[in-house]
């Protein structure tokens, strides 16, 4: 089994990026500065939002995290996006109410949407970015590969959709009512998962040799477990990210990476 080691990769962006922002904070006066916004008291989204907020302090930028109750939501946003100190804004999914989401991303600034999801950000969202560099990284080369791509959520799917297509990839989207999921994931090269279903994907479902991403969260029994079964690492021929340490700690970098440049379009307007 070879590892496709996130944690690796991202201690030397995390490298780069402190530089960076060192660079704008004592050359042109600019800290780097991310607002989070959470309207839910959700375990996993308090672990990331820790994880963010250690990665920012430790780069030298600054997060600020702030909780309210949906129905003020969008007025804190609006305080947000007039603060000339904030570069980047990102509201912690899922929100209290998840049949607002497309409403309340939609209220951030698209210059300071650094997670990428509002319908006019200018940046790619973070996960969809870390799952290429993690690809990237290790070689893998997209354009010729048969690709299957698992899941169409807002944070992962739908915009990888958005990429693959735009990039002539060749693909197929599974969904929940496709109904040869088998037979589909058989013929992927590489498989990239991310819908939030526990063991979802069997050992049975991946050719021998395939590249397996999994980006998809579900809590299970007080754990943070993926869209993979736990028999899927008992093989040894596969290409696949870790239980811990794959897409995640690069979605944070992604994340800080368009934070640094927001800040850096800000002065160079």
């Amino acid at each position: 089994m070879k590892i496709l080691n996130g944690s690796e990769l991202a201690g030397f962006i995390k490298e780069r990026q402190a530089k960076e922002v060192r660079r704008l904070t004592q050359s042109l006066g600019v800290q780097p500065k991310l607002a989070i916004v959470y309207t839910l008291e959700h375990g996993p989204s308090l672990t990331y939002m820790g994880m963010k907020k250690r990665y920012g302090e430790d780069i030298g930028a600054a997060v600020d995290v702030h909780f309210v109750e949906q129905a003020n939501v969008k007025q804190l946003l609006e305080t947000l996006n007039a603060d000339p100190s904030v570069y980047g804004i990102i509201v912690q999914l899922p929100l209290a109410d998840a049949s607002e989401t497309d409403e309340v991303v939609n209220m951030i600034a698209p210059e300071k949407d650094v997670d990428g999801l509002g319908e006019y950000a200018p940046y790619t969202p973070a996960t969809p970015m870390a799952i290429l560099w993690l690809l990237a990284g290790y070689n893998v080369d997209l354009e010729k590969s048969r690709i299957a791509l698992v899941g169409r959520g807002k944070l992962v799917g739908a915009p990888l959709i958005d990429m693959f297509t735009k990039s002539d990839y060749n693909f197929v989207l599974i969904h929940s009512k496709t109904p040869n999921t088998k037979e589909l994931l058989l013929e992927a090269d590489v498989i990239i998962t991310a819908t939030g279903r526990a063991g979802l994907i069997t050992s049975d479902m991946i050719k021998q040799g395939a590249v397996v991403v999994d980006a998809g969260v579900a809590g299970e029994k007080g754990k943070t477990v993926g869209d993979l079964d736990p028999d899927v690492y008992e093989r040894d021929d596969l290409t696949i990210t870790p239980t811990k340490g794959g897409v995640g700690p690069l979605t944070i970098c992604a994340l800080f990476e368009n934070t640094i440049r927001a800040a850096e379009a800000s002065v160079t307007k």
